[in-house]
């Protein structure tokens, strides 16, 4: 991991124009989904964007992975850095000058597999976040280490994904290692759950009717089943952090379920910058103010710790599940 203190940059003067996208990915078809990432960035680059997250497994397709053979996982699997989907993605970010993440899913020498996101620089420089709470398939393995890392912008950034940021300890500890820009890739939304009161299936019929009715299907995306359920949890993990955070997401079918998008970015005091419930795929950009950070209400209250006091975070109680466990129960996802 790179330790370089972030002050250690030059900072851009004009702080940094940032995109969040949510799309909806082709299952298994890399190639189309690598073109759609690339209609993207040519886009925000007309824009003039630096930086461009696009969501969780966008490259691989996400939800059908759970019904994939070890054999079949394997065969869409690819290694990070070297492998075919890395170079593309480091192309883009060269020939953009845009830092560029994604994600997919990575084999390593030993044939273990991850749900990994990818971020690439225009240094040509390539940095992975390995899931910490996969549960998609049994035969992804789970990371164990934190993402931060300093970005040719002069800014340093730390990557989590989908439900590693549902974990509050997740995020402070990213935060802690200097991340000042928390990109989130997910493929959330429209879930099943055994709680009535979180998410939801969105009725298919509203999404394959979205053009002749917009307005039903983007009340779902808006509602519990989406933003609503974010804005339970979402602009928290950014304000009591101090940090900004890019919210990617998939959006629309997804197998047996609709992803509700509502990409987002947010501001260091949990303020939405920019969002969208556009029901398809979309991207929305805002200019990230570096300056908000120092005094935000986070960082004040990160400063205050008391670590001395902390120690029962890291004994187990007993109740402690595998994700997979949590997730896949006698209820449902």
């Amino acid at each position: 991991m790179d330790k370089t203190s972030a002050q250690d940059f030059t900072r851009s003067s004009g702080g940094l124009r940032v995109a969040a996208v949510q799309f909806e990915s082709a299952p298994g078809n890399k190639g189309a989904n690598l073109d759609k990432v690339a209609e993207f960035v040519q886009q925000a680059a007309q824009q003039d964007v630096e930086m461009v997250v696009f969501p969780e497994c966008c490259i691989t397709g996400y939800w059908f992975l759970r019904h994939l053979s070890r054999e079949e996982l394997t065969a869409l699997a690819e290694p990070i850095f070297d492998g075919p989907s890395s170079q593309a993605l480091l192309a883009l970010a060269k020939e953009s000058r845009m830092t560029v993440g994604a994600g997919l899913i990575e084999i390593v020498a030993d044939d273990r597999l991850y749900n990994t996101y990818v971020v690439a620089m225009p240094d040509g420089t390539c940095q992975r976040h390995r899931k910490l709470h996969a549960f998609v398939s049994e035969f992804i393995s789970s990371g164990s280490e934190y993402t931060v890392f300093n970005t040719p912008h002069g800014y340093r950034a730390g990557v989590l994904t989908c439900y590693d940021n549902n974990i509050g300890e997740n995020v402070r500890i990213t935060a802690l290692k200097g991340a000042e820009i928390l990109l989130a890739p997910h493929q959330t939304g429209g879930c099943r759950s055994p709680d009535p009161h979180t998410m939801g299936l969105v009725d298919r019929a509203l999404w394959d009717n979205r053009h002749n009715d917009p307005q039903a299907i983007e009340e779902e995306l808006r509602g519990l089943k989406g933003r609503g359920w974010l804005m339970r949890w979402l602009p928290t993990r950014a304000h009591d952090n101090g940090v900004f955070l890019i919210f990617s997401n998939g959006v629309g079918v997804d197998d047996d379920e609709i992803r509700t998008g509502n990409a987002m970015i947010i501001d260091p005091y949990g303020r939405i910058l920019a969002e969208t419930w556009k029901a398809g795929d979309d991207m929305v950009i805002a200019d990230l103010d570096f300056t908000l950070l120092a005094e935000s209400t986070g960082r004040r209250w990160i400063k205050t710790r008391r670590p001395d006091l902390y120690g029962p975070l890291t004994v187990p109680t007993g109740i402690e599940r595998d994700t997979r466990d949590v997730r896949f129960d006698a209820k449902g996802v």
